[in-house]
């Protein structure tokens, strides 16, 4: 995966694995499928819990040296991070206390407001919301979600906005559903309820007639277009940031001279 080459690079965004286990059991999980299912894991999930030791031992580091350095709590190989809040916060605590360099981030799905908003106070600076749509009818049945909803998905964000960190939703782009008036409509409104600070466009790159069949959707309604999609969103958004990764803390900033090439 791209964090950990980066990481064993030395430079920008390095990935720290923190759940086994999820609150969620997403249609297209990339690291735990059902036996009966027909499609397979793309990889193995974590198998134990780091320690906020751990965590600090190859962090502090890596925030020290590399260039436009990010650690980011959250990735394709575990479970949900936010069920090990209490472990991320001792760790970012700890981390705060060797280097003031860098950015801390948190790839989630936001299921727990109480717990983003401990992990704002401890130093959290950014958060990528990961969504299927900006619909409630859309997420849930995608994403099954144990013990949680989607407005505190829209909580989370709104937190951590509150908090003065960046926000991000790590959209999943499946056309002709992803465009839709609907869709386009509900987007809106999450971006102006939450401050919304990026959009991450992501390919979906799943099955079109297995996802619909599985959320149950037989009609998307009309459809604008993901380019025009795009372009009414950044016509009514002129702040709101466009991209694919999460940015350094000199990009937050404001410093978009910052050039990533070294």
């Amino acid at each position: 995966m791209p964090a950990a080459r980066n990481f064993a690079l030395g430079r920008w965004e390095c990935p720290v694995p923190a759940s086994p286990a999820c609150n969620a059991n997403c249609v297209g999980c990339i690291s735990l499928q059902p036996d009966e299912e027909p499609i397979v894991s793309t990889q193995d999930r974590l198998q134990f819990k780091p320690t906020p030791e751990e965590i600090v031992e190859f962090t502090v580091p890596h925030l020290e040296s590399a260039p436009y350095p990010i650690i980011s709590f959250g990735q394709g190989c575990e479970g949900e991070p936010l069920l090990m809040w209490e472990t991320i916060r001792e760790a970012i605590l700890e981390i705060r206390k060797h280097t003031a360099k860098g950015s801390i981030n948190i790839n989630t799905n936001g299921s727990k407001p109480d717990a983003i908003k401990a992990l704002c106070e401890a130093g959290l600076n950014s958060i990528r919301v990961s969504t299927n749509s900006a619909r409630r009818e859309i997420y849930m049945p995608y994403y099954r979600p144990n013990n949680y909803d989607f407005d505190d998905i829209i909580e989370s964000l709104k937190i951590v906005h509150a908090y003065g960190g960046w926000t991000s939703i790590n959209y999943f782009v499946f056309p002709g559903m992803t465009d839709s008036v609907a869709e386009y409509e509900a987007l809106r409104k999450l971006i102006q309820t939450t401050g919304l600070n990026m959009i991450q466009w992501r390919n979906f790159n799943i099955d079109p007639d297995w996802y619909l069949g599985k959320i149950g959707v037989a009609d998307t309604g009309e459809c604008l277009g993901v380019h025009q999609l795009q372009q009414l969103i950044r016509e009514e958004f002129p702040n709101l940031r466009f991209g694919y990764f999460n940015p350094p803390i000199e990009r937050i900033r404001g410093d978009f001279a910052a050039d990533f090439a070294h």
